[in-house]
């Protein structure tokens, strides 16, 4: 009977996970007005919406990888000076 153990193991990544989804869509619904049950986007609209949030999170991994390249330069140049 899983979920009446009273030692239940709770994974809190995952429960981090569930909380931003439920806030995400929450605002989505208050943004937009609408969920993503709508019907008004066929399949190729909603495979752009993804490609294009794709596509946004690769820029993200790039300026993060800079900043940790530029970091990990800067450090290397405080160790030798110091």
């Amino acid at each position: 009977m899983e979920g009446t153990l009273k030692n239940e193991l709770t994974d809190t990544i995952v429960d981090s996970v569930r909380f931003k989804y439920k806030r995400r869509s929450e605002a989505g619904i208050a943004k937009y007005g609408t969920t993503l049950d709508r019907t008004d986007i066929d399949i190729v609209g909603w495979l752009t919406h993804l490609q294009e949030e794709l596509m946004d999170a690769t820029l993200y991994l790039e300026r993060a990888i800079r900043e940790e390249i530029d970091r990990g330069i800067d450090a290397k140049r405080n160790s030798r000076t110091a």
